[in-house]
């Protein structure tokens, strides 16, 4: 599935401690989603790619550090508008997971290429949980937005099972829609950098990631 850069404006407009993801509410944060997007020259090619990997917090954080990555947007996928709550979701009270949409320019950085980060910035193995972050909220999926990306998806799978040495639990669905996260979880990491599930769970992955894929960092993460 494709955007252009109208259609991105949109879903920009509409996203107005302890040990684990389930935070308390705060007050929305500005979110800078129009700004970045709008600021994309004219000739900019753009993609979408959606993965749930545990708490959007550190998967988000993970892509955002990557070039060739415009936007990184939690939110909720799986379910239906009606119940797209963080309040709910983090209950388990819905079939959502905690997702992360990525807006990206596939001249600068390929659909392989989310799949390894974002197979790096999780554990594909722990069914329905990521360390301390327990429920089918935080269960592994990558909801394909083409037969294209659900190929390679595949594929990935494949090749990537050897190495975990155990079974590869990750969902394969199609996406049928993506609610955005309340406006506070966007950013979170870089907004709350010394929140305390942020330094034990998010640091590490988002620090794994970072040293792995150190060559196509953005230069401010390098």
């Amino acid at each position: 599935m494709k955007f252009n850069k109208r259609s991105l404006l949109f879903i920009a407009c509409g996203l107005m401690v302890s040990v684990s993801c389930v935070s308390k509410a705060e007050k929305p944060a500005i979110t800078s989603f129009s700004a970045s997007i709008s600021q994309m020259p004219q000739s900019s090619k753009v993609d979408t790619a959606t993965f749930a990997g545990g708490c959007f917090w550190c998967i988000e954080a993970s892509f955002e550090q990557i070039n060739g990555i415009y936007e990184a947007i939690s939110g909720y996928a799986g379910g239906n508008a009606t119940d797209a709550d963080y309040s709910k979701v983090s209950n388990g009270q819905t079939n959502h997971a905690e997702t992360v949409q990525i807006i990206f320019n596939p001249d600068q950085i390929n659909y392989e290429t989310l799949l390894d980060i974002f197979f790096t910035a999780h554990d594909p193995t722990q069914l329905n949980r990521q360390g301390p972050d327990v429920g089918k909220q935080y269960r592994s999926v990558i909801f394909y937005h083409s037969e294209e990306q659900k190929m390679n998806a595949e594929i990935k799978i494949k090749q990537l099972t050897p190495q975990f040495g155990r079974k590869i639990v990750t969902l394969i669905d199609p996406l049928e829609a993506f609610y955005p996260a309340e406006a506070y979880h966007q950013d979170y990491e870089r907004r709350n950098p010394y929140q305390p599930y942020v330094l034990n769970v998010s640091r590490p992955k988002i620090d794994l990631v970072a040293a792995k894929f150190k060559n196509i960092l953005k230069p401010t993460n390098k």
